[in-house]
């Protein structure tokens, strides 16, 4: 089997913008490509990620996103699992370049969420959700996501306050973040003082909608070397994925089991355990998950991943000393659907490539990425990087 690296990578603008999705497609892949030859002669496939045609009433995004790379007659599929949508897509090129379909492949997502306004993207969120009754009960994501809120502040001692100190934590590492949406700090009175969107869950519990795109080359080790960036390359050692069922009201609300499958499916093939990953990017669409993450992917004991704001050395026996979402996560650097899961590969490169700046973690060696679509699990993927040495 072939090994996988991420050789390059790039990003758009986050936030609210009136560039249309190609164009912050552009600006990704120019960033990516910045000091490379053109797409068409690096690349032979292309994947991306893309939640929702109802934003820019767009399909066909495979092939519009291969004509606005400057590729031309070659494999370029659009896939989907709703905010998983972008891991889906690295997924896919970690598979064709591990099995020799393709020496290099563009995995992109994009997302143009403003364009519908906040009844545009609540409906077009809510087709992740089960039609029969969670749909037609008019239920929306934000609460959905308050259920599991409730569910784990009634089964364990964690309180409001303490998911109001997952968004500061957030917030601060957006601050030293350039890509991220939100710069700025916040205290823990400022979320608490914040309108309900849908309690437990406040404004700054919740990510935000967020236009924007990002790309990350896929290559095996000839390209890479070819390229000259080897020793800048990130090994993509391990990958995972599941999909739980779909309506919440199914499922165990505190303990995210597809996540679960997922991470440990990518601990097994890349070789290493919950221990060995010193930085996460766990899909904190609010910040529940953030907790609910971390104790699914084992790095905190049941009931205690709230404690993923504290240094390492300040948490209860059990936890590892990973730090988890030194982007500033989807809370705060930003949540364009089908871009996050690459967003969250970004972020793994650059602290595995010592590139990280103010927020770069010491002698950062192994990262885990959760990417979840649809309420918590209903399909999430998990990818194990780690620095070429």
């Amino acid at each position: 089997m072939a090994t996988a690296h991420l050789i390059a990578v790039g990003s758009s603008p986050l936030g609210k913008t009136d560039l249309p999705g190609r164009d912050l497609f552009s600006r990704a892949i120019a960033e990516a490509f910045e000091g490379l030859p053109d797409p068409a002669d690096v690349v032979d496939g292309l994947y991306v990620g893309a939640q929702s045609e109802r934003y820019e009433n767009q399909i066909m995004q495979g092939t519009l996103m291969a004509e606005w790379a400057g590729l031309r007659n070659v494999p370029a599929e659009r896939v989907e699992a709703c905010a998983a949508a972008g891991a889906l897509a690295l997924k896919n090129a970690v598979r064709d370049v591990r099995a020799g379909v393709h020496d290099a492949v563009l995995a992109c997502g994009v997302e143009k969420m403003t364009a519908g306004g906040t009844e545009g993207a609540t409906n077009a969120l809510g087709a992740a959700f089960e039609r029969a009754l969670e749909q037609r009960s008019g239920i929306t994501a934000p609460a959905t996501y308050a259920l599991l809120a409730r569910r784990y502040l009634h089964e364990t001692d964690a309180t409001e306050r303490d998911l109001a100190r997952i968004a500061v934590k957030n917030h601060r590492n957006a601050a030293s973040n350039p890509r991220a949406m939100f710069q700025q700090a916040v205290d823990v009175e400022t979320v608490m003082d914040a309108p309900d969107v849908a309690p437990p869950l406040k404004l700054y519990d919740c990510a935000p909608v967020t236009d924007g795109a990002a790309a990350v080359v896929v290559a095996n080790d000839e390209v890479a070397a070819d390229l000259q960036r080897r020793h800048d390359a990130v090994h993509v050692a391990g990958v995972g994925s599941a999909a739980n069922n779909l309506a919440v009201a199914e499922r165990d609300l505190t303990f995210v089991e597809g996540a679960n499958v997922a991470a440990s499916t990518a601990y097994e093939d890349a070789d290493v355990d919950a221990a060995d990953i010193d930085v996460a990017e766990v899909h904190d669409a609010f910040t529940v998950c953030e907790a609910l993450l971390a104790e699914a992917a084992e790095f905190a004991p049941k009931g205690r991943g709230i404690e993923t704001v504290e240094d390492p050395g300040d948490r209860s026996a059990g936890w590892t000393d990973v730090q988890i979402n030194t982007s500033g996560g989807l809370k705060a650097r930003g949540h364009p659907i089908g871009a996050t899961g690459l967003l969250q590969a970004i972020e793994a490169y650059e602290q595995l490539t010592d590139r990280a700046g103010e927020r770069q973690v010491a002698d950062a060696n192994t990262a885990l990425l959760i990417n979840e679509g649809g309420v918590a699990d209903a399909h999430t993927v998990a990818h194990v990087l780690t620095h070429n040495d």
